[in-house]
């Protein structure tokens, strides 16, 4: 895991989520148990667990009683939406607000941004 000031569990939480929007857990799939993050990563179970029941909550994962965690149908897709919701409120919002600042309109923004995804 990586120290960078996020707590453990939201880590795990994030690593699992991004497993399933790039296909590693596709939909139906079982993801690793508490134990098996535990040890992987060298946290304590609770801690692995409570990242896992952060997905479940908000229902990218759901629980099998005494077989384990499964990702949820349905859950890449809402994942995928709350990252671009995110990427343009981070980062799209502030770029469009700076460019009426100094002065460019929205059909030049879209050229230079057509012009910087061509690189």
């Amino acid at each position: 895991m990586n120290d960078d000031g996020r707590p453990l569990f939201v880590q795990i939480a994030e690593d699992i989520a991004s497993a399933v929007v790039d296909g590693t857990y596709p939909e139906e799939s079982q993801v690793p148990s508490s134990n098996e993050l535990a040890a992987f990563h060298r946290i304590n179970p609770a801690t692995a667990a409570k990242g896992l029941n952060q997905l479940v909550s908000e229902g990218v994962l759901y629980k099998r009683r005494g077989i384990g965690m499964f990702v949820a149908e349905g859950a890449r897709t809402r994942l995928l939406e709350s990252r671009r919701e995110d990427f343009a409120r981070q980062y799209i919002a502030p770029l469009v607000i700076e460019a009426r600042k100094i002065g460019i309109d929205p059909e030049q923004l879209k050229k230079m941004i057509d012009v910087w995804g061509d690189e």
